[in-house]
């Protein structure tokens, strides 16, 4: 039986694309803080902008778009703007 095929969504592969820039120049600001232990805290702030990114991202490419995409999406901007409302970046 020949596998099902995932649904696309072209805005929302450019609202992941554009999750993915603001994640590497996070990261990339992070990894440029001299202070070890300041650098420390702010990647294990990070983490979950990271992992939930990273979850968006994986669902995607394996189911496509689907009725979880857009809570995906939606705990991936709400842990972003969490992390930009308690450091500074």
């Amino acid at each position: 039986m020949p596998k099902k095929r995932r649904k696309l969504n072209k805005d929302f592969e450019k609202e992941i694309y554009s999750s993915r820039k603001n994640v590497e120049l996070v990261l990339a600001k992070i990894y440029d803080i001299d202070d070890e232990d300041i650098q420390k805290e702010y990647m294990t702030a990070f983490n979950e902008v990271v992992n939930t990114y990273d979850q968006l991202k994986k669902d995607y490419e394996l189911i496509g778009f689907n009725n979880n995409s857009e809570n995906l999406i939606a705990d991936y901007n709400k842990a972003f703007s969490l992390f930009k409302s308690e450091f500074e970046i």
